[in-house]
């Protein structure tokens, strides 16, 4: 089974990069939004609103799920949070922002991330570089994961 949580927490660098990013963006560094980002951070499996809002449920007892769906709206209209292209009806989420791309399970609904530096590095054919300003350049893959095909 993944790991869904570093239980060490969120890289230091991580969380002041947050709230540099916050800052610039003009977000109050909120209790809740600083809780919010922080298991996002940590987490493993991108998550959904739903499944953040269960985890940090003991940590924060009146934290609705509409303040999870905001807050993580908020977070991805700024830049710091992405939202994980899936198939699935339900947005899942990560704090890792840098250049990656992502492997769905159809299956199990794990998502895996990797590296791709030649597709990164990749000259993009004519008719997509001259179609406007691309903003972000990933790949999502879709598929059936070597532990749902190994267990039948």
């Amino acid at each position: 089974m993944t790991n869904r949580r570093d239980l060490s927490g969120p890289d230091p660098d991580k969380m002041v990069s947050f709230e540099q990013a916050c800052k610039a963006a003009g977000l109050k560094l909120t209790h809740q939004r600083l809780e919010i980002f922080r298991e996002l951070a940590q987490a493993k499996d991108h998550p959904a609103a739903e499944t953040l809002h269960k985890r940090l449920l003991e940590r924060l007892p009146t934290l609705s799920l509409d303040t999870v769906y905001r807050t993580l709206a908020s977070l991805e209209k700024h830049g710091v949070i992405c939202r994980v292209d899936t198939m699935e009806s339900q947005a899942r989420f990560e704090a890792e922002i840098g250049q990656h791309h992502h492997l769905v399970c159809t299956r199990c609904k794990e998502i895996s991330d990797f590296q791709w530096e030649a597709f990164d590095l990749s000259t993009l054919p004519d008719e997509l570089r001259n179609w406007g300003q691309l903003k972000r350049r990933n790949v999502t893959l879709h598929g059936v994961c070597r532990k749902c095909l190994d267990s039948g």
